[in-house]
């Protein structure tokens, strides 16, 4: 889910979708089963298999993680040497290229100190969660004409620079590939109570308008909603102002002599003639920004692969996009015809019977959305031989869809 990955990036150990969890705001209190922990009693997490302990259990901070943020000498961490060396063992044999998704600067010097090759996924989205990003952001999202939107893009265009001109300094010499904004628009807005009230009062606006505004913004299957690159279509200044946010950070950086190589990448494309509308938009905005500052940096615009008719319609998105990136979440989710964020009230009973072998959002199905992709690879480069193909779903991360990327021919993993 979305929550957990969230979470991950936040640096939160989570165990997320516990159904058989109990909790008791009147009685200050969880249970499952029979089991009863009270408010102010200990349980431990283990995140990696999803476990939970009654107790405060002790805890062994990671040799590799304290190598890779100063606090360790590696002379002094036999572990981390260990680890390093079977690190230097795969880089000798792999053929892939292993990138990370990373959100933030921080979140691109840890993934560079473990080796990262470039940024396989920015998601630009979650640079607005906080503080006055959110309201700025809530700002663009009711207003109530595109003068209104543009303002409140002004806001919000420094604060994007800033996060990209970090992450482009972490990944000197490599590749930064950034989703334009992707999520839904009422997942910014509060839907009610104080927060609502405070934001109304912020914005200078009626609670009931802003009440309306939620509502009119409300879908019914927000996944296959306004989201992606359908935004940038209806909301042009979107797609103008991040791509200038990218562009402005890319010249500042090359100019303290950093070598950058920005990837802006177009998401939930259907059909071609999407893409082309917001590479248009994009490339205006390249010429503008470069055209000013007086100085050029090289970039790729591709998208990202994540609807079965973008697969079976890869030879005209090669037409004018210059990289795939696979996200196989949603593609898991959309050939499938499941929600990822609701299969588990039913997915593992799949299991139990053996109607499937492995959940498909853990591992990638190689009949269906392998299929999907192969297509794809086999189609998008025989129109376009320098296609660069990639995937950044969080099956990049499962050792048997790793395997599938090199068998299919995929250039790097994210």
């Amino acid at each position: 889910s979305h929550a957990a990955v969230v979470a991950r990036g936040m640096g939160k150990c989570a165990v997320v979708g516990c159904t058989a969890l109990e909790i008791s705001h009147h009685g200050r209190s969880l249970k499952v089963g029979d089991i009863v922990v009270h408010e102010g009693e200990f349980i431990t997490l283990d995140g990696a298999t999803g476990r939970v302990f009654l107790g405060d259990l002790p805890m062994v901070p990671s040799e590799v993680m304290r190598v890779n943020n100063g606090t360790l000498n590696a002379n002094a961490a036999p572990v981390y040497r260990a680890f390093s060396r079977l690190m230097t063992w795969a880089d000798g044999e792999r053929r892939l290229k292993v990138r990370a998704n990373a959100d933030t600067p921080r979140d691109a010097r840890v993934a560079r100190n473990f080796g990262a090759e470039g940024i396989g996924l920015c998601r630009t989205e979650h640079m607005f969660f906080e503080g006055d990003r959110i309201t700025a952001m809530r700002e663009m999202i009711v207003a109530r004409d595109e003068g209104g939107r543009r303002r409140a893009l002004e806001k919000l265009l420094p604060m994007q620079r800033s996060d990209f001109e970090g992450i482009f300094e972490a990944m000197d010499g490599f590749p930064v590939t950034i989703r334009l904004l992707d999520p839904p628009l009422h997942e910014f807005l509060p839907h009610d109570g104080k927060e609502s009230v405070i934001l109304a009062k912020t914005l200078g606006i009626a609670r009931t308008e802003l009440t309306r505004i939620v509502s009119a913004l409300r879908e019914s299957n927000p996944m296959l909603g306004h989201r992606g690159c359908r935004l940038g279509i209806v909301y042009p200044e979107i797609t103008e102002m991040q791509a200038r946010a990218i562009f402005e950070a890319a010249v500042r950086v090359s100019r303290r002599g950093i070598e950058v190589h920005p990837e802006i990448m177009v998401p939930l494309v259907a059909d071609a003639s999407e893409f082309r509308h917001q590479r248009a938009i994009i490339e205006r905005a390249a010429d503008a920004v470069m055209g000013v500052m007086g100085e050029r940096v090289p970039y790729l615009i591709g998208t990202m692969i994540e609807l079965p008719r973008a697969a079976l319609t890869a030879d005209e998105i090669a037409e004018t996009a210059e990289f795939f990136s696979f996200g196989t979440n949603d593609l898991t989710q959309t050939t499938f015809g499941l929600s990822r964020d609701d299969s588990g009230r039913f997915l593992p009973h799949y299991l139990e019977k053996g109607l499937l072998a492995d959940d498909p959002f853990q591992v990638l199905d190689r009949r269906g959305v392998g299929k999907l992709i192969t297509w794809a690879v086999r189609d998008g480069c025989a129109t376009r031989p320098t296609l660069k193909v990639g995937i950044c779903g969080e099956h990049g991360g499962d050792p048997q869809s790793v395997a599938f990327c090199h068998d299919v021919g995929l250039d790097y993993v994210s």
